[in-house]
């Protein structure tokens, strides 16, 4: 399958220029277009690319993932995008799954596509066992809340098409979007499909992302926002 070349890759990120540049350099390499959205780091990470082609929008405070996503989302739907990709900054993602990701809505079948770490053909290396355990659990609560059953929970790794850019509004700036997204999915009608994928956890990355306890966190905030 061709794909088409207004395709846009978000990358949010907070402090990660330690790995930043090796995570974005491959995608760029393979010609999309790559939109890193810098959550108001305070470390040195628009030095480590600012000689990139990228676009790099930094917020001016520090808001949370889902709105580096929703920026990025934003940004992309007017530029014209036709598809993006939601993309991990801290290497857990493969960029030679992409067009993976990106064939089902390419080909029609799809509005949005979720990476799977569990389904047949999904892998999930050095995934710690109480991780793991978690995830399981997020998908449950995800179910009930959202009424989307998926096999993963929580996973960044999506794709979209523009039907679904335009539809895709997150208010849940913390780590609560990943549910949010699900629930606007469900809400607008748009077609879903998982797609397995292959996530790499390294100690940089476990270290960067949230931690067990704040799933339950994650799941308050879901709760309080869908009674009140």
């Amino acid at each position: 399958m061709t794909f088409p070349k207004n395709i846009f890759v978000l990358i949010p990120a907070f402090n990660e220029a330690k790995v930043i540049r090796k995570t974005i350099t491959p995608v760029i390499e393979k010609g999309y277009t790559v939109v890193v959205i810098d959550d108001c780091s305070s470390d040195n990470m628009i030095d480590m690319v600012k000689d990139l082609p990228i676009h790099y929008i930094r917020h001016s405070i520090n808001l949370g993932q889902g709105a580096a996503i929703q920026t990025g989302i934003q940004h992309a739907y007017k530029n014209g995008a036709e598809y993006a990709i939601t993309f991990d900054a801290d290497g857990q993602h493969n960029f030679e799954e992409i067009p993976k990701m990106l064939e089902p809505v390419v080909a029609g079948k799809a509005d949005i596509t979720m990476g799977s770490r569990f389904m047949k053909g999904g892998v999930a290396e050095s995934i710690p066992g109480v991780r793991k355990l978690v995830i399981k659990i997020a998908v449950i609560v995800n179910g009930i809340l959202t009424g989307l059953w998926l096999t993963d929970a929580h996973n960044g790794f999506r794709a979209m098409n523009r039907t679904a850019l335009g539809k895709i509004k997150i208010t849940q700036n913390r780590m609560a979007h990943a549910t949010e997204f699900l629930s606007i999915t469900k809400k607008n009608k748009l077609r879903c499909e998982e797609v397995p994928v292959h996530i790499t956890y390294t100690d940089y990355s476990l270290n960067k992302g949230q931690g067990n306890l704040n799933a339950i966190n994650i799941v308050i905030d879901i709760i309080l926002n869908k009674i009140f």
